[in-house]
């Protein structure tokens, strides 16, 4: 009984010391996990050493050759004392205010800081050739004060290009009055010679302007100098939505081609780049009869001697025969065939 009772004694030791092992390391597992708990506190006590460090001016997004500067574009950020460049924008010396509307003359990579020798300012020598994409020419266009969105276009914004115009025809009828998008998404670069859109308070400015220079190709820029010579020229501003959707029906049209896209940050180069892209396919017209019942749909035909056929207002082929109406409106007569509209 005394041998069992040994043995029975001493797996109680055993018990009761494999239960203050694990008493012991079930404490020391709670110790370290409270002081870890800790260590945000430790960092946010660590807080006001990083405000004492020098704050410089870094793009908040990737900034490629040209792009116009916007209030959106870059950001104060905390860096590293020894790594601050002369070149820097730094906070309180610089305003950054007065780098909107500038232009990039060095491509800025999102986070990279901005530098003095990165950017061109409105008014400096150069300003628009760095606001110019590769390939890409400035126009200027004139525009009156209604056709110019009452000046509420800036630098940097994206317009479509309306030409309105009267074709007179062959006939003594009124012209046909017509009006026709030629040319979509063309990027602004100035308003009459203001580059930027901001007053001296750092806030939008709107004015009116009899000039606005635009960005086109070399083709679209021949086709602007004709449309000047046929009729007035109106801005119609785009919304911001409209380039991801013409993209998406370019690529379902086939006009895009992403074979040579060897990875997605070529694929997003290719399409930022196509997106940003002025178009001079797929235009629109309305004609006075869209507008009002009692204007031309149509040329005026020739009415005495004509040899070209044309179609007057309601749509009937010219020399239609059976009944006409004639129509007076004032000196000018028009016939409209029986049925017509």
């Amino acid at each position: 009984m005394r041998e069992t009772n040994f043995i029975m004694d001493a797996k109680k030791i055993v018990l009761l010391a494999g239960a203050l092992i694990i008493a012991v390391t079930t404490a020391l597992l709670a110790r370290n996990m409270l002081s870890s708990s800790g260590a945000p506190q430790a960092g946010a006590s660590a807080m006001p050493v990083e405000a004492n460090q020098p704050h410089v001016l870094v793009a908040t997004k990737a900034l490629p050759v040209g792009t116009i500067l916007n209030a959106e574009s870059f950001r104060f950020q905390p860096w590293p004392k020894d790594l601050v460049e002369q070149a820097y924008y730094i906070q309180g010396q610089a305003d950054p205010a007065k780098l909107i509307g500038s232009v990039i003359r060095t491509a800025i990579s999102a986070g990279q800081p901005m530098t003095v020798g990165s950017v061109i300012k409105p008014g400096e020598r150069g300003f628009l050739a760095a606001a110019l994409g590769p390939g890409m020419r400035a126009v200027t266009v004139p525009v009156s004060a209604q056709n110019s969105v009452a000046g509420f276009v800036f630098p940097g914004d994206r317009i479509d290009l309306v030409l309105t115009q009267s074709v007179s025809g062959g006939g003594d009828g009124d012209p046909l009055k017509v009006s026709e998008t030629i040319l979509r998404n063309l990027r602004v670069l100035a308003t009459d010679q203001r580059m930027d859109a901001m007053g001296e308070d750092g806030k939008p400015v709107v004015q009116t302007y009899s000039n606005v220079t635009l960005e086109v190709t070399p083709k679209i820029a021949e086709k602007i100098a004709v449309a000047q010579t046929i009729g007035s020229l109106s801005l119609s501003l785009r919304s911001l939505a409209d380039n991801p959707s013409d993209l998406d029906a370019a690529i379902a049209g086939a006009d895009v081609d992403l074979s040579n896209a060897a990875n997605p940050q070529a694929e997003k180069k290719i399409m930022a780049k196509l997106a940003a892209r002025p178009i001079d396919r797929g235009t629109t017209y309305s004609t006075g009869a869209d507008v009002s019942r009692y204007q031309r749909s149509s040329v005026p035909a020739k009415t005495a001697g004509g040899s070209v056929p044309a179609v007057p207002t309601g749509g009937a082929p010219a020399g239609a025969s059976g009944p006409v109406i004639r129509i007076a409106r004032g000196t000018n007569v028009t016939e409209v065939p029986v049925g017509g509209k």
